[in-house]
């Protein structure tokens, strides 16, 4: 069980799916929240969570102002408890999909995203993981926040030509085994 930081559905708990994900601490999503709520906010935002798991980074997102969220995970079992933890957020806007985030990526809406967060299996390669950022970049609205998580012991995230990282207080933040990388899109 997690439960949501901050926002309209503070304190809320959210379920976890059993098998096959691997939730974000409580701690780590607190940490990047914070960081992203003081350099961009979330009032109007479009937010995709990618390998949403649980849906906890999207609907933390959803809580603290966002105007839409996309949650995409391709897990079955997962995508159900997504689905239920949305409803416990009760969020007008929040839209489930059950797909492989390259599937989803193929067929999304172009220039809609303004904030990407990205949770990948920490043993996805890392050239799969740049191949993930360069299939995003169409779907990306300009000065779209992209962050990604990632093993602390990852080589940093080489990102695409017209990704700025952001400064270097916010570029890289490490929790435990997690470690977050950001950049903004500036095509």
């Amino acid at each position: 069980m997690t439960r949501i930081i901050a926002g309209n559905a503070r304190g809320r708990n959210i379920k976890v799916p059993p098998e096959g994900t691997r939730p974000t601490s409580d701690r780590a999503r607190e940490g990047l929240f914070s960081s992203l709520q003081v350099r961009f906010g979330f009032e109007g935002e479009r937010v995709l969570d990618l390998f949403a798991g649980s849906g906890a980074l999207g609907l933390e997102a959803a809580s603290r102002g966002a105007a839409e969220v996309t949650l995409v995970d391709n897990n079955h079992k997962a995508a159900e408890i997504i689905t239920a933890n949305a409803a416990v957020v009760g969020h007008p806007n929040v839209r489930v999909v059950e797909a492989k985030a390259s599937t989803f990526i193929a067929g999304a809406q172009r220039g809609h995203y303004t904030m990407v967060l990205a949770d990948p299996p920490y043993e996805l390669a890392d050239d799969a993981v740049a191949e993930l950022l360069q299939a995003l970049i169409p779907l990306l609205a300009d000065d779209a926040v992209v962050v990604v998580e990632r093993h602390s012991d990852s080589p940093e995230i080489d990102w695409p030509a017209g990704f700025e990282p952001t400064g270097q207080k916010l570029k890289k933040r490490t929790y435990g085994i997690a470690r977050f990388d950001m950049a903004i899109w500036r095509g």
